[in-house]
C-alpha cells in the first residue's frame, strides 16, 4: 500500500465528508493505494456515525473511537500502531490543511528519501495575538533547544516513512515533537515543505492558548529525557555527588575549625551557630536523595514497561 493517511478529530462532523472526497480525488488521480485512519478522540456529535456511514460505502476508510478525549498524541499513536502504508501523512480533520499537498509530500518521502517532511504554515489565516506570534516565539525556542531546524513544529500537517513511526513512542503531548523524537531516534532526514493554510471553514479551534505553556514544559522534557532518560543516574548521580561532597567538605571544614579553637582554648563558638552548619548538612542530604532517586530512576528504566495510556472502545 502506498499510503496510509491519519486523521485525528474531535467534533468535526461538518467537515469529513468534504476531507475525504477530496483525498479520495487526489490519490485516485495519482493512482496511489491508499487507507484512511479516522481517530475519535472523544467526539460528542455525529462524527462518528458519519465515519460508520463512510466505512460501509469506502472499504478503504478505517476508525478508531476512543471512549473519551485523551488528546491528539494518544490518537496519532493508537493509529501508528495498525497503519500498512509505505508513507504515512498525518493531518487534521478541519480543512484548514489541503489534501490536494499529499502527492508532493509522498514523492519527497518515496523519491528523495526524506524520514520525514513537516508542513510549514509560511501564511497563517489564525489570530495574530493569539496563535501566530506564539506561535513563533515557541517555534525559535523549539529549534534553539532542540536542534532540528523546522520552522512549524506543530502544523498538523506531515509526511513520515514507514520505519519512522514504528520506531517512535508519542506521549503525553510530544505531537509537536515528533520530528525530534524522531531525530532521537537516529532519523536524521527531516525537512519541511510549505504548505497552503486557510481559515477553518467549520466549528471552533478545538486548543486554546494554553497549548504553548504546555508545548514549552514538554520541550523541557523532551530536552532533558533525550540526554538523560536512558541514563537518569548521569544526571541525578552526578548532581547528587556534587552536592554532597561539597556539603561534606564544608561540614569537616566547620569540625576541623572548632578542634582548632578547643586546641587554643577558646570555647563557646557553637557549630549550630554558624550558617555554614545547616548550608552543609542541607546539601549532604540533597545530595543523597538526588543520588538516591537516579538509582531508583536507573532501576524503573530496567523493568518498567509501557503500557497505552488510552482506551479504545472501537475499530472499525
Amino acid at each position: 500500500m502506498n499510503l496510509s493517511i491519519i486523521i485525528p478529530l474531535l467534533n468535526e462532523e461538518e467537515s469529513l465528508d468534504e476531507l475525504f472526497s477530496r483525498i479520495d480525488k487526489v490519490c485516485n488521480s495519482r493512482n496511489l493505494s491508499y487507507e484512511i485512519w479516522f481517530v475519535d478522540d472523544g467526539s460528542t456529535d455525529l462524527s462518528w456515525n458519519i465515519i460508520e456511514n463512510l466505512k460501509v460505502q469506502y472499504p478503504q476508510i478505517n476508525g478508531i473511537k476512543f471512549s473519551r478525549n485523551y488528546g491528539k498524541s494518544q490518537a496519532l499513536h493508537a493509529a501508528f500502531a495498525r497503519v500498512n502504508g509505505d508513507v504515512i501523512i498525518t493531518m487534521d480533520a478541519d480543512l484548514q490543511d489541503f489534501p490536494e499537498e499529499i502527492p508532493e509530500l509522498y514523492d519527497m518521502i518515496k523519491t528523495e528519501g526524506y524520514d520525514i517532511v513537516s508542513g510549514w504554515k509560511k501564511k497563517r489565516f489564525d489570530n495574530v495575538m493569539t496563535k501566530n506570534i506564539p506561535s513563533k516565539l515557541f517555534n525559535a525556542a523549539a529549534r534553539k533547544l532542540s536542534g532540528v531546524e523546522l520552522h512549524d513544529f506543530n502544523c498538523g500537517l506531515k509526511a513520515y516513512r514507514k520505519q519512522v513511526v514504528k520506531s517512535i513512542d508519542v506521549y503525553g503531548d510530544m505531537h509537536r515533537y515528533i520530528p525530534v523524537l524522531a531525530a532521537n531516534a537516529g532519523f536524521r532526514k527531516i525537512t519541511e515543505k510549505p504548505v497552503q493554510h486557510q481559515a477553518r471553514p467549520y466549528g471552533t479551534s478545538k486548543f486554546g492558548s494554553e497549548r504553548f505553556v504546555r508545548g514549552f514544559l514538554d520541550l523541557i522534557t523532551l530536552w532533558f529525557v533525550s540526554r538523560f532518560g536512558g541514563r537518569p543516574m548521569h544526571f541525578f548521580g552526578a548532581a547528587g555527588t556534587v552536592m554532597f561532597i561539597v556539603g561534606f567538605l564544608s561540614a569537616l571544614w566547620l569540625g576541623i575549625s572548632k578542634l582548632i579553637d578547643v586546641s587554643q582554648g577558646i570555647y563557646g563558638h557553637l557549630l549550630t551557630n554558624n550558617a555554614w552548619f545547616f548550608i552543609a548538612l542541607t546539601m549532604m542530604v540533597l545530595g543523597t536523595l538526588l543520588f538516591i532517586a537516579g538509582f531508583l530512576g536507573e532501576m524503573i528504566i530496567r523493568t518498567n514497561r509501557q503500557h497505552e495510556n488510552y482506551h479504545v472502545e472501537q475499530v472499525i
